[in-house]
């Protein structure tokens, strides 16, 4: 098996997807920090692109979560 077949294969198990979902709120941290530092200068579009990014990293988040769900995962976080 090709280091890239392996790769992909880690890419659709449950600790790749736990990793993915790790990553991905881990983005939410920066965009804290654009959206404090937007609300601190007052700028409105730079704001308008951190609720934006939120958005995205919440949609990133659930579809990973739906993803586990299909996997038959029986973690408590997911019910």
């Amino acid at each position: 098996m090709s280091a890239l077949t392996k790769a992909k294969g880690f890419k659709k198990s449950k600790a790749g997807t736990y990793l993915s979902i790790g990553t991905t709120a881990f983005g939410a941290i920066s965009v804290l920090k654009q959206a404090r530092k937007a609300r601190t200068e007052q700028d409105k579009l730079q704001l308008l692109d951190a609720v934006v990014s939120a958005a995205a990293i919440a949609t990133g988040v659930a579809i990973l979560l739906r993803e586990l769900k299909r996997m038959g995962d029986d973690d408590v976080l997911l019910g």
